[in-house]
């Protein structure tokens, strides 16, 4: 979908429209209508847009949104790394992942020893060992299966 924005004196004017809305209306794009790029509302860890509506602003010659991001203040920090600490503490198998560590700066958990680069094999986290372990291949015989962790196979599931 082709957006347009109409400009006055170098100044947008009004908001986007679509290319189809003003072929209808128009018959044509006006020559003071320029093209415009939607950009969605960024959603960055410890960070906030300044305003719920984004500036229109004109970058390598086409209109765009531009959203400005700010600081959370301290207690809003403590807020989001609490919510994520809930919510990773509320996971069915939290249990296993005890020693995993809520990155700050970008809001993941993250193992305390990276992931083996072998992508040959199948590692999953064992939080009895801490540390990665080739875990069996997932059947694919079209049930459904969850991993358990403390016996380390495939569970069927039933329904």
């Amino acid at each position: 979908m082709k957006l347009y924005i109409q400009i006055e004196n170098g100044v947008p004017k009004n908001h986007p429209a679509v290319e189809e809305n003003l072929l209808d209306a128009l018959g044509q794009i006006p020559a003071d209508w320029e093209p415009f790029v939607r950009v969605p509302k960024p959603e960055v860890y410890l960070k906030k847009t300044s305003s719920d509506k984004p500036e229109y602003k004109k970058i390598d010659g086409v209109w765009t949104d531009v959203w400005t991001l700010v600081d959370f203040t301290p207690e809003e920090k403590a807020e989001a790394y609490q919510a994520k600490l809930d919510i990773w503490s509320a996971l069915p198998n939290a249990f296993n992942f005890t020693a995993w560590v809520l990155n700050e700066s970008t809001g993941e958990f993250e193992p305390p020893i990276p992931r083996p680069k072998n992508t040959d094999l199948n590692y999953r986290w064992c939080g009895a060992e801490n540390s990665w372990k080739e875990a069996p291949v997932k059947p694919d015989d079209g049930n459904q299966y969850k991993f358990d962790f403390v016996a380390w196979q495939w569970v069927l599931l039933v329904n």
